[in-house]
């Protein structure tokens, strides 16, 4: 039987790695990439650093091509679907054609496999369809919502209160009710932006754990403008940007 290990490698520190994902990528022959374009070169650099450093000798790369999709879609739902469904189709084909019987093979996961990342679920859509057949394990990283945390020094969570992990394009359309602690990841809009003039204090990061590290944190209506302007002119400089950040309602 083939084994393929879904390695969570952290949010940018290569420090970041745990010595179960260390030992994992130690056990890999095949590690498979997809390739996300030229402007996040710095993304797949980290993948081979860590190959680099722990990989065993002899081990083999499997590389494809992310497939594009619509980022601003009508329907977004139906819009994810069919992007896992050709990413699957995709990864398919490169376990079929590189994984040899009795190997093992890996995907090194940004942050934490469970949280926003899609490996898993295109696993399991792979195995459901019955042609190519695999056993799979699942290392968790720290994630970008841990690192951002770590680098404010603050906690999540308050006493006896819960927080909410969500996203900025959940975030327009509303405050989710009941909740005091925010953590928006995927924000490509500045949805905080519509809480400048609420009591609500901001904690934002940027390539956390990189030597490109952004940092920012204030009451919201004294920093907006700013964390606007930085995260602008990240992502123009790098033609990426993979930001985080913890709305924090004053007083609650």
């Amino acid at each position: 039987m083939r084994k393929i290990y879904v390695i969570g490698i952290g949010a940018g520190d290569p420090d970041h790695l745990t010595l179960q994902a260390a030992k994992a990528i130690g056990r890999t022959d095949v590690f498979f990439l997809l390739d996300k374009g030229e402007a996040k070169d710095s993304m797949i650099e980290l993948r081979r650093q860590l190959m680099q450093a722990y990989g065993r000798p002899g081990r083999r790369v499997a590389e494809g091509r992310d497939p594009d999709r619509d980022r601003t879609p009508a329907d977004y739902p139906g819009t994810i679907a069919d992007w896992r469904h050709r990413r699957a189709e995709i990864t398919e084909a490169l376990i079929a054609e590189h994984l040899r019987d009795g190997e093992t093979g890996a995907f090194l996961v940004w942050g934490d496999p469970s949280l926003y990342d899609s490996t898993i679920a295109i696993l399991q859509e792979i195995l459901a369809q019955g042609e190519t057949t695999f056993e799979y394990q699942v290392v968790p990283g720290i994630s970008s919502v841990s690192a951002l945390a770590a680098k404010h020094r603050v906690g999540l969570n308050r006493v006896g209160r819960p927080f909410q992990v969500t996203t900025g394009r959940r975030l327009g359309e509303g405050w989710p009710s009941e909740v005091d602690d925010l953590i928006v990841m995927l924000d490509a809009q500045h949805a905080f932006d519509a809480y400048r003039d609420a009591e609500v204090d901001i904690y934002w990061g940027a390539y956390v754990g990189t030597p490109d590290e952004l940092l920012v944190s204030g009451p919201l209506a004294e920093v907006a403008d700013e964390i606007i302007r930085v995260r602008t002119e990240a992502r123009a400089k790098h033609g990426w940007i993979m930001d985080t950040y913890l709305l924090r309602r004053r007083g609650a």
